[in-house]
């Protein structure tokens, strides 16, 4: 059986996209209960740059070094508080949303209407599980959840998609140009 290993070009890359991630996560405008973050458009990003399992990766790395307390979570936060307060489904949803976004954006790279579709769909499970966990942990009904987690978040959401629809795969064709997509 052929072992799977990475390269150090495609760790590197890793690296680098994880720092994107934990350098445009922590700008946050505190709005309520869940803040407006650019998370989610880093996540795309990578998921362009990476791939759905490498992007996934990152992703999972990003969420280990905030969750040891390295202050990268929304608002320079940090910390096991942040996982299981009330964001925290926000930022468990966003694995669903990277492998769900991510195998669209790899099988469909050419297909901009259905790579748009794979993220809304993936916004929307992490919009699930996140307001099934502010609910929970907030202590309030599915409707309070859904105002002050996902209704005003959306249009912001959408532009964040379009925006990684525009320079995504810009990006991707040059580190392919380069070698460094794998």
């Amino acid at each position: 059986m052929k072992e799977r290993t990475l390269s150090i070009q495609q760790l590197s890359v890793i690296g680098v996209m994880t720092a994107v991630i934990c350098i445009l996560a922590p700008l946050s405008i505190p709005i309520g209960v869940v803040p407006i973050s650019f998370t989610n458009l880093a996540v795309y990003i990578a998921l362009y740059v990476l791939g759905v399992k490498k992007g996934t990766i990152s992703y999972l790395v990003y969420l280990c070094i905030g969750f040891i307390g390295v202050p990268v979570f929304s608002g320079f936060t940090s910390g096991p508080g942040k996982l299981f307060g009330p964001t925290g489904g926000y930022l468990v949803g966003f694995i669903f949303m990277a492998v769900i976004a991510g195998i669209f954006i790899d099988r469909f790279t050419d297909k901009m209407y259905l790579c748009f579709l794979g993220m809304v769909i993936g916004t929307l499970v992490s919009y699930l599980l996140g307001t099934l966990w502010l609910a929970y942990v907030g202590e309030m009904n599915l409707k309070a959840a859904l105002a002050a987690g996902v209704i005003p978040f959306i249009p912001g959401d959408l532009a964040k998609i379009v925006i990684s629809m525009l320079i995504g795969p810009q990006i991707r064709k040059q580190l392919i140009k380069a070698g460094l997509f794998f």
